[in-house]
């Protein structure tokens, strides 16, 4: 997840004084305002949970009333606190953390706790009503969600809310998965349009894990309704046969040989984002991105207008970031004012091991870049629980999205990968060779947007599933 202060705001307090406000931003989008002695608050406590060796130093007090460019440097130094404690694996999932964001959205959107009637949408276009406490998280919700449908408890973790955005003609962009954070009524609400929906969908890559959902009754629905409208919105690749095929097998109600079918398709499984921009193979390309299969993969458009796909596999990515800039809106003939209100442009950029020895940087410039991001993390996440051989239910439940970790020197195997942007009839498929000794260290950068070029700049992402080139690989 990508925190960011990126403007500060004078407030008028009960009493008729002033206070500057720290306006948090997650992904891009207003989550809170806090002021600076809430955020004392949150790290005192911290420090008594965790010790003062744990936690981020924190920008100190001052006893007279700060200047503009002192206030300036205090959003800074925040920014980058609360940086450091989201991206620390025990800070960042710690119930004092979290539960302070919580609060904080709530006292922001000054929605008050009581019992409401939220809905959540089914990918079939059906709509489940719940009541739940406009105070309640998103973990709580969706287990509300899985009791209103007879979900069966041990399959609640194969499934995650989404903030989805409905566009023209059934198109749909995920704009994030709801995080342990916050509070999806408050979330949805603060929206004020009907254009935005909670969406259940499933969270995990590997189609294998599909036979466990399969096994019961609500959930062969819910991933029969979720492949049906992949389908349709085009998210699946199908021919006029294999339309035909899966048109009898819908009239005939056969939703499990639908899905053997689906499985088959190209981009089962595959999230697709919006159209957006890419350097990649040169500055000045339009891209339509798709995340699945333990890739990303791209259908670019070059400044010819030659069209080619290719695929970059998870496995050979050394590393990721997100960056934000803020780019003022433009007010008038005379342009964007000192005071003008700003977009915030993100960025996704990947370190890709094109050959042996030869790494690139590639950049992504999308709105969702933040849901990139967290698709990558949790394709590495399922890579190496899978390696390790543990079970799905207790990474999806207790998986930190947004934390990354670096591999060791040790992490260097074979693996094989497609040609990259090859024409679209040629295979993108590949066998993963995954590595037998995978080792961890810290990998951690500071904020900004700076280009992909500069390695110092941005919070990476360093990959645990990371493989280099073997000589048969080339």
């Amino acid at each position: 997840m990508h925190f960011s202060i990126p403007e500060t705001e004078v407030r008028s307090g009960e009493n008729g004084s002033t206070y500057v406000a720290y306006n948090i931003h997650v992904n891009g989008v207003l989550h809170c305002r806090v002021r600076y002695s809430q955020l004392l608050g949150l790290h005192e406590q911290m420090k008594k949970e965790y010790g003062s060796n744990v936690v981020p130093s924190f920008p100190p007090k001052k006893i007279f009333t700060l200047t503009p460019t002192e206030v300036e440097q205090r959003r800074d130094h925040l920014e980058k606190y609360m940086q450091a404690v989201r991206q620390d694996p025990l800070l960042g999932a710690s119930e004092s953390f979290n539960s302070f964001l919580r609060k904080a959205q709530q006292e922001t959107q000054q929605i008050p706790t009581e019992e409401v009637a939220l809905d959540v949408c089914l990918s079939n276009g059906q709509k489940v009503t719940v009541n739940v406490l406009s105070s309640d998280q998103t973990e709580d919700v969706l287990d509300v969600v899985a009791t209103k449908l007879d979900l069966p408890e041990d399959l609640v973790a194969y499934f995650s809310l989404f903030l989805v955005r409905e566009g023209e003609e059934g198109g749909l962009t995920l704009v994030r998965k709801l995080q342990e954070f916050e509070l999806p009524y408050v979330s949805i609400t603060s929206l004020h349009s009907s254009d935005f929906h909670i969406l259940l969908r499933k969270s995990y890559w590997d189609m294998a894990y599909d036979a466990d959902v399969m096994d019961n009754r609500v959930g062969l629905n819910l991933l029969y309704a979720q492949t049906v409208a992949d389908v349709e919105r085009g998210w699946i690749l199908v021919n006029k046969d294999q339309r035909r095929q899966l048109k009898s097998l819908q009239e005939k109600g056969s939703k499990k040989e639908f899905i053997h079918l689906g499985q088959t398709l190209k981009y089962y499984g595959y999230v697709k984002f919006d159209p957006c921009a890419t350097d990649f193979p040169e500055q000045g390309c339009q891209v339509m991105v798709g995340a699945g299969n333990n890739e990303l993969n791209f259908h670019v458009k070059l400044p010819n207008h030659q069209m080619k796909e290719g695929s970059f596999k998870v496995t050979r990515m050394r590393c990721w970031r997100v960056t934000s800039s803020q780019v003022p809106i433009a007010n008038g003939a005379d342009g964007p004012s000192p005071s003008a209100k700003c977009d915030v442009k993100l960025e996704l950029a990947f370190e890709y091991l094109m050959s042996k020895d030869r790494l690139r940087w590639v950049t992504i410039s999308s709105q969702q870049a933040i849901m990139m991001s967290i698709c990558l993390q949790s394709m590495v996440d399922e890579l190496m629980v899978k390696k390790s051989g543990g079970g799905i239910k207790k990474m999806l439940r207790k998986r930190h999205n947004g934390t990354g970790t670096a591999r060791g020197p040790d992490g260097q195997q074979a693996v094989k990968s497609p040609p990259l942007l090859d024409s679209p009839e040629q295979s993108c498929e590949q066998i993963i060779k995954l590595s037998t000794k995978l080792s961890s260290a810290s990998l951690r950068g500071t904020g900004g947007s700076n280009p992909a070029g500069d390695a110092a700049a941005g919070h990476f992402h360093g990959n645990y599933a990371f493989e280099g080139i073997g000589d048969e690989d080339l």
